[in-house]
């Protein structure tokens, strides 16, 4: 009996013991796991909003808060209305393709009469949408568009010459998705008489092939089109299919800005559809209105910026009197501004030394626009109404933290989705004025789990860059830290244009990590410099034809000015980065190697010439114009300078980032006699993960960590 009683206390001691701690088993048996609410959408009465939930779509009450019931019973990923919400969209089963696309089998399921039938006879799809009148579902298959009458379940096709790797219609290719944002490039007029698409032709683009090791003799091969920098993209074109006649038509744009056709985009008008199109430089952008009866193409207003635009951060939304809402940085911060529906500048809406960072919606009752702003802070996103006519802004979130709403049709309630660094996130009903009508849902749980194991709070400062700035920056501190003690410092970034790793969010991600860090007696910080986001376009565009050079020079001053702090041992200061921020690491190991003890660098660009067209050049413009942007700030140019502890690690499945980048820098390190650290995860893309890859992984990177800092 005692010796059970003792082996029972030591038990004991030993659940008490690891309680206190954060670990990666902890972390990776979902220990820690949030909990959220997943596909929110508000219904058209204004009254009622949706939920996924086990079991089905659930429909419940904006006054009330409680359930009414499924819409819908069954398990679907996602799903999306018809306009009229008498159809539901219904996606049973996907399989991803690259960042955005995938192939999925979905159901229509009509509300009214209970009918349901399978889109494309069952088979996969990609890409499907309602037409405006609720008649047809559009979708791709093969790169060719086709529709389905609903009713009757008639499929009938549009396009007939798509073709793997050499035609794509209504889809967007490998670069288009990844660096524009979304996959689908075809629209429906609003009288649901048209579909306009735009054609990629890529049969002249370079090839990329990837070797896929799984467990066969001979590993297979994973081959797509890729244009790396200065290299040929897609030829695209527009075309309207009008459904009556079958009839396609070549939109003629020779008179317009026509190299990319980012997006396709429904205006408020029964046979009209706007284009965004842009040369290769990505500083102009024509905005086209396409009259898809006649085919004429008039152009609204062009957008031009001595820079770049972000081509990829499109917001353009029509009202229902066909004016519109356009998001541009012209003023120095990115604001909404208001056009007639010939183009014409009516005013700009918003205005003030911050930015509007997301656009939810306008009521015509009030002339309100509700929008996610910077207002209170770059490292805040609260949400307001503001007045269209008169400017006048309210604030209906809270004041800091990171807010996102989704609002009722009627903008008479919204769901708040909230979090700071320090509280996870909470989903809050409230009212149009932002009153709290009830707490939906928090994670009150799960921060109590944390602070069980003592989490600790990030702490938000400021640090002086050479160009005067002040940059943005979070640190963690051991819990029982000692200002006169001296740590080592592990410093985390991504430091990609417009990006943002400071921000007061809660972050389910690297942070528990970075807590578990702190832990073991590291400082942990993070320090956004020249180049991210939210601070305005000066800020950000200083590193135009010079990608790198501010961003590394801005991590070096940051980590010297920790040095400098009484608590910080100068001789241990590691560097951490993914992709982006893994390219930064790497040249903190080669051009900062006097300042660097250790660097971790993940998937890393080691020079944009490997890199794609669409982001690398709307940066850097192409190798052939400005081959020094390139080449003196790749960190293969600056190998011989390595001298600390050098971890290198990435996928050789890696659709984005490719494994070359890797190869081309371990060999500059090679020939110049350098000792590193190499890991590749076999098969896996960008992101490193599957089974036990990212335990693994991250285990390898802690170890890595308390071995060499």
């Amino acid at each position: 009996m005692k010796k059970f009683l003792l082996t029972l206390t030591i038990a004991a001691a030993f659940q008490s013991l690891s309680a206190q701690e954060i670990t990666l088993d902890k972390i990776y048996s979902g220990y820690y796991r949030g909990k959220g609410i997943a596909g929110i959408t508000s219904m058209k009465n204004g009254e009622n909003y949706l939920v996924i939930e086990q079991g089905g779509i659930a429909k419940y009450s904006y006054k009330t808060s409680q359930k009414e019931g499924n819409i819908v019973d069954g398990n679907f990923e996602s799903y999306e209305f018809s306009d009229d919400e008498s159809k539901i969209l219904l996606l049973k089963e996907s399989q991803p393709i690259y960042r955005h696309s995938f192939l999925g089998t979905f159901d229509v399921k009509d509300l009214k009469s209970g009918k349901t039938i399978s889109l494309n006879n069952g088979k996969p799809v990609q890409e499907p949408r309602f037409s405006p009148d609720a008649t047809k579902v559009a979708f791709i298959v093969d790169n060719n568009i086709f529709y389905q009458d609903v009713n009757s379940g008639k499929i009938t096709q549009v396009t007939e010459n798509g073709v793997k790797n050499k035609v794509l219609n209504g889809l967007a290719d490998w670069v288009y998705e990844e660096e524009f944002g979304h996959a689908r490039l075809y629209e429906w007029t609003k009288n649901s008489n048209a579909i306009i698409f735009v054609e990629s032709v890529e049969e002249d683009v370079p090839e990329i092939y990837i070797p896929i090791y799984g467990k066969t003799l001979y590993p297979s091969e994973m081959r797509y089109k890729y244009p790396k920098a200065g290299e040929k993209n897609s030829v695209v074109s527009a075309h309207i299919y009008l459904l009556d006649s079958g009839k396609k038509t070549k939109v003629n744009l020779n008179n317009f800005k026509n190299y990319y056709i980012p997006n396709v985009i429904q205006t408020a008008k029964a046979d009209e559809i706007v284009l965004i199109t842009s040369e290769r430089t990505q500083n102009a952008s024509d905005i086209l209105k396409v009259n898809t009866k006649t085919g004429d193409v008039k152009k609204l207003f062009t957008e031009t910026d001595e820079k770049w635009i972000d081509t990829d951060n499109v917001t353009l939304e029509f009202l229902e009197d066909n004016s519109f809402l356009w998001g541009s940085e012209r003023d120095g911060n990115r604001h909404l501004y208001w056009y007639d529906q010939e183009g014409k500048l009516k005013k700009q809406v918003t205005k003030g030394n911050w930015e509007v960072t997301d656009y939810y919606g306008y009521n015509p009752k009030s002339k309100e626009i509700y929008v996610q702003t910077t207002e209170k802070g770059s490292i805040n996103k609260v949400v307001s109404k503001v007045n269209i006519e008169n400017g006048k802004t309210q604030l209906i979130s809270n004041a800091e933290g990171n807010n996102s709403a989704n609002f009722s049709k009627n903008y008479n309630y919204f769901i708040e989705t909230s979090s700071t660094a320090a509280k996870p996130y909470t989903f809050v009903l409230k009212d149009g004025n932002g009153k709290v009508v009830k707490e939906l849902q928090n994670n009150d749980a799960q921060l109590q789990k944390l602070k069980t194991d003592n989490f600790v709070e990030k702490e938000f400062i400021t640090i002086p860059n050479e160009a005067g700035d002040q940059m943005n920056a979070w640190i963690i501190k051991p819990k029982n830290f000692d200002k006169n003690k001296k740590y080592p410092l592990f410093m985390f970034q991504y430091s990609g244009p417009g990006s943002q790793q400071v921000a007061n969010s809660w972050d389910n991600g690297n942070g528990i990590w970075f807590e578990m860090l702190a832990q073991k007696g590291y400082i942990v910080a993070c320090v956004d410099g020249r180049g991210t986001g939210y601070k305005g376009a000066k800020f950000k565009k200083v590193t135009y034809m010079n990608l790198g050079k501010y961003e590394i020079e801005d991590q070096i001053t940051a980590a010297k000015w920790f040095g400098n702090q009484s608590y910080i041992d100068k001789s241990r200061i590691g560097i951490f980065g993914w992709s982006f921020g893994g390219y930064m690491a790497s040249l903190a190991m080669t051009k900062g190697a006097d300042v660097f003890k250790t660097g971790i660098a993940v998937a890393p660009v080691t020079n944009w010439r490997y890199y794609d067209s669409v982001y690398t050049e709307r940066f850097l413009r192409t190798p052939q114009e400005n081959p020094d942007g390139y080449d003196k700030n790749s960190p293969t140019e600056y190998a011989n300078l390595l001298k600390g502890k050098f971890l290198l690690i990435h996928g050789t499945a890696d659709d984005n980032v490719h494994f070359q980048n890797s190869m081309e820098f371990s060999e500059a390190l090679i020939q110049n006699k350098k000792q590193f650290e190499f890991m590749a995860y076999p098969d896996k893309n960008h992101g490193i993960y599957g089974g036990q890859t990212r335990p693994q992984l991250y285990q390898k990177m802690t170890d890595f960590i308390l071995e060499n800092l």
